[in-house]
């Protein structure tokens, strides 16, 4: 039995999430064209026969500009650590960048590198990425797109074998560690992120407050009062699209209760951070 954790971090946008959730072939970890969509480490677990990897999601490294991006940044970069092996993610469509070639000096020499959207970029301009990521020195890369599933299974065969003989650290029935209010508040923000003006998403922050099934009562805070209505909508049409795309995606019979809450400026203050796990 092989088993350990592995974790997937990049910068913003190159598809860590979409690839997390091809791997296991489920949705734990929401996605969005959004920057910094990711927030917190989110684990998803594959069971194989023999084999059981614990991959670790994380927020995209960037330039903070606030409290809240220095906490995503120190949540990614502390998920290097203690990991049985690690998995730079970088996109084939975009040119390598500071923040690349930072985050691939910072990961372990035997780190892989994973090539991702190619199902977006001509081969040639696959192949020179390619050879681009080959000057970080580090041990194997893969083209793949987490989106349709190319390559993928070739990096998820080459991780399992580089794990360690092991336990289970999880059951077999097991596919993330996430609490179901945690997803449920993740959830909302997801369809928050689709629908909100470009400006907004990182104001935006979720949390359930309430959990008595089937009523779950979830508070969705802005950072200043002139973005509240923008959040509701006309005759509440934002947050009525909000409340029946994530129903969807629950149970029968939840009862979703959506409130917005102005909290000034939290994503510059550290106690509201903290309340919010950050």
């Amino acid at each position: 039995m092989r088993s350990g954790f592995v974790t997937l971090i990049g910068r913003p946008n190159v598809g860590k999430s979409t690839l997390l959730n091809k791997i296991l072939g489920s949705k734990v970890s929401i996605v969005s064209d959004k920057p910094q969509t990711t927030r917190y480490q989110i684990r998803g677990v594959l069971n194989r026969p023999g084999a059981q990897i614990v991959f670790v999601d994380t927020p995209g490294i960037h330039k903070p500009k606030t409290v809240m991006g220095e906490r995503l940044n120190e949540t990614a970069s502390s998920s290097i650590a203690a990991v049985d092996a690690v998995c730079l993610v970088i996109d084939a469509t975009a040119p390598i960048g500071r923040g690349d070639r930072f985050l691939a000096g910072r990961v372990p020499a035997d780190a892989v590198v994973a090539v991702n959207k190619i199902d977006l970029a001509p081969p040639a301009e696959v192949l020179g990425q390619l050879e681009r990521a080959g000057e970080f020195g580090l041990a194997e890369y893969f083209p793949l797109s987490a989106r349709t599933g190319e390559g993928v299974d070739a990096l998820v065969d080459h991780l399992a074998q580089r794990l360690p003989e092991g336990p289970r650290w999880y059951s077999e029935e097991t596919i993330t560690d996430v609490a179901e209010a945690f997803w449920v508040a993740e959830l909302v923000r997801e369809q928050l992120l689709a629908l909100v003006r470009e400006e907004l998403p990182h104001s935006i922050a979720t949390r359930v407050t309430e959990w008595d099934w089937p009523y779950i009562r979830c508070e969705i805070l802005v950072e200043r009062e002139s973005q509240k209505p923008i959040v509701i909508g006309r005759k509440a049409s934002v947050l009525k699209r909000v409340g029946m795309a994530v129903r969807d995606q629950l149970q029968p019979g939840a009862y979703l209760e959506l409130h917005v809450k102005v909290d000034k400026d939290w994503q510059h203050r550290p106690r509201a951070l903290e309340r919010l796990g950050l």
